[in-house]
C-alpha cells in the first residue's frame, strides 16, 4: 500500500471553491474558515448536495440502507484485523475504518502497551509511523459522522471563553480571608490572583521540566498508564476530539513531594479556605488530590464534586476556561437521573459548546470565567462545571470539607450512600465514621450541621403541605393524609 507522509491540510473558507471544484460547506456552529480540508477529503453530509458525480456510498451495496451512525455501531465490534482488512473494501469503508475513535477503543480493550506515540491511535496500535496514512482520495465521501469529530478538533476554543458579559463574570480578587469566605464565598466560584505565588511549585513545574525529571514515571491518563515521556509525546501531537486528560491521585508518592506544611513541602492548601474537615479520617478519607495535566482541548464535561465536597484548582502553567452552574440548576444539554446517581451529557467538549454554549451563558446563574497560571479558582459544594484547556497546561486540585458546607456533605454520605466514591472497600459506612470522628473533635459542629439538616427536612415538610393545601384545622381533627419525610432519600438544597 502507497503511503504518503505529512498530508497538507490547506484550510477553506465558506463558500471557497476546493477539492476539485467542490463547494466546502461548514458544519452546523462550525466556522469552516478555521477547519482545515479533512486529510482524506471527506466532507459534511450536506456538500453531497452539490456534488456533480456518483459518491462513495453507492458502493456499499444493502449496507447502503443503513445510516452512517448504525454502521459507526456496527463497526465497534470489530477486532484489529478485521478493522483493518474492511477498510480495504472501497472508498467509504476505508474512511469509516481510519476514524481514530475505533482505534482508540481497540487499544484500550485490548490494554495495548505503547511503547512511543506514532500521531494516532490507529498508527500506535498498527506501529505505522507518525505522520503516514495511505494515499487514498474520499473526496467523494460525504458524512457527518466521519467530518464532524476531526471539525470538533478544530473549534476555536477563544470564541467561547470571551466576551463574557459583565454579570456572568466569575469574581477576582486578589487575596480573601477565611473571614470573608465563610461570612460571604463558600457558596460562589471565585478566583484569587495573588494566593499561590508562594508555592514552590510555582515558576518550577512546567511541562518539559517535568518531562525532564519524571521521564519514566507512569501516571494515569483516564483509562491509561503511561511514562510521562510518552504522554508529552501525546500531548504534543495528537488530533483526539476529546484529548486524554492526565488526572493522577497517587502524584505525590510517585514524585516523592510533600504537601502541606513541612517544611520542604511543594505547596499546601491556601489559608483562606480554612480547615478541611475530611482531614480528620487521616488514612481513612477518599481520594482528594489530583496532579491535572493536558494538552489544548482536554479537559472535563459537566460534572458535581464527588460527596459535596468543594474544591480548589490552581493553575500552575496554561490557562483553563470554566462555567458553572448552582446546584439546582437544569444545565442545557446535561440530563440528571431522578435520583441524582448518573449524569447523561455530549460525548465532548466541543459538541457541547457547539450545541448548548450560546444557550446556557444567558441563564440565570450562570458563572464564566479564565483562570491563568498563577490563579486558583473556587467550586463550591455542589456546582456543575465544565472545564477546558484553552492552552497545554499544569494544574493541581483538591477537594475538602469547609465548615459551612458540613452539613451538605453529612447529608450526601447518611441520604445517598450508593452515590459516595472514593473510600476504601473495607469502610462499611463512611456516614459513621465521618460522624463518630466529628463527635469526638468538633462535637458543636456536628450538632450544629445536625440542627441544619433538621431544618431543612421541616422547611421541605412544610412546603408540601402548603403545596397539596393541608390546613391546621385537619391536622387538629386528625383527618385527611399526611406524607412524612424523615429518612427519604432526597436532594438536599444548599
Amino acid at each position: 500500500m502507497l503511503l504518503t507522509k505529512d498530508v497538507t491540510r490547506a484550510g477553506v473558507s465558506g463558500g471557497a471553491i476546493a477539492n476539485g471544484g467542490e463547494l466546502v460547506m461548514s458544519i452546523t456552529g462550525i466556522s469552516s474558515d478555521s477547519i482545515p480540508v479533512h486529510p482524506l477529503g471527506v466532507k459534511p453530509l450536506g456538500n453531497q448536495y452539490f456534488a456533480s458525480g456518483p459518491t462513495a456510498r453507492q458502493s456499499l451495496g444493502s449496507l447502503g440502507r443503513l445510516p452512517d451512525e448504525m454502521i459507526l455501531q456496527i463497526l465497534e465490534y470489530f477486532d484489529i484485523p478485521s478493522l483493518k482488512k474492511l477498510g480495504i473494501t472501497c472508498h467509504f469503508l476505508y474512511a469509516f475504518c481510519q476514524l481514530d475513535e475505533l482505534w482508540k477503543a481497540l487499544f484500550l480493550e485490548d490494554n495495548l502497551q505503547a511503547t512511543a506515540w506514532k500521531g494516532s491511535w490507529r498508527n500506535t496500535v498498527l506501529n505505522i509511523p507518525s505522520g503516514w496514512r495511505a494515499e487514498i482520495d474520499c473526496s467523494n465521501v460525504f458524512s457527518d459522522v466521519i467530518h464532524r469529530p476531526f471539525a470538533c478538533t478544530y473549534i476555536a476554543l477563544g470564541k467561547y471563553s470571551s466576551c463574557i458579559s459583565k454579570a456572568n463574570q466569575i469574581k477576582r480578587f486578589e487575596q480573601l480571608s477565611y473571614d470573608d469566605f465563610a461570612r460571604s464565598w463558600s457558596s460562589k466560584p471565585f478566583i484569587l490572583t495573588d494566593c499561590i505565588q508562594r508555592w514552590p511549585v510555582c515558576g518550577d513545574w512546567s511541562i518539559p521540566e517535568l518531562t525532564k525529571r519524571y521521564s519514566n514515571v507512569e501516571f494515569r491518563a483516564e483509562a491509561v498508564d503511561w511514562p510521562f515521556s510518552l504522554y508529552h509525546e501525546y500531548m504534543l501531537n495528537n488530533e483526539d476530539e476529546s484529548p486524554l486528560y492526565l488526572f493522577d491521585k497517587g502524584f505525590a508518592e510517585k514524585m516523592d513531594v510533600r504537601i502541606g506544611q513541612a517544611t520542604d513541602a511543594v505547596y499546601w492548601p491556601p489559608e483562606c479556605f480554612g480547615q478541611d474537615l475530611f482531614e480528620l479520617l487521616g488514612e481513612e478519607r477518599p481520594a482528594h488530590r489530583w496532579l491535572i495535566v493536558g494538552p489544548k482541548r482536554s479537559g472535563s464535561t459537566f460534572h458535581k464534586d464527588p460527596n459535596a465536597t468543594s474544591a480548589w484548582n490552581a493553575v500552575l502553567e496554561g490557562s483553563k476556561y470554566w462555567i458553572m452552574f448552582p446546584p439546582t440548576a437544569q444545565v442545557p444539554g446535561v440530563y440528571v437521573s431522578e435520583d441524582n446517581s448518573e449524569v447523561t451529557s455530549p460525548l465532548s467538549i466541543a459538541e457541547w459548546l457547539l450545541e448548548f454554549h450560546a444557550e446556557a451563558r444567558v441563564l440565570p446563574g450562570c458563572v464564566e470565567g479564565v483562570c491563568k497560571a498563577g490563579e486558583i479558582l473556587h467550586v463550591p459544594s455542589g456546582w456543575w462545571h465544565l472545564v477546558v484547556n484553552l492552552e497545554a497546561g499544569i494544574a493541581l486540585t483538591q477537594n475538602f470539607v469547609p465548615n459551612s458546607h458540613l452539613a451538605d456533605v453529612l447529608s450526601f454520605l447518611r441520604d445517598r450512600p450508593d452515590q459516595v466514591t472514593g473510600f476504601k472497600r473495607n469502610i462499611e459506612s463512611p456516614y459513621a465514621l465521618f460522624e463518630q470522628r466529628l463527635k469526638a473533635q468538633y462535637p458543636h459542629l456536628l450538632d450544629d450541621a445536625l440542627a441544619e439538616l433538621e431544618r431543612r427536612n421541616l422547611s421541605k415538610k412544610r412546603k408540601w403541605e402548603e403545596a397539596i393545601g393541608k390546613t391546621n384545622e385537619a391536622e387538629e381533627n386528625g383527618g385527611g393524609f399526611s406524607f412524612g419525610f424523615g429518612d427519604e432519600d432526597e436532594d438536599e438544597i444548599p
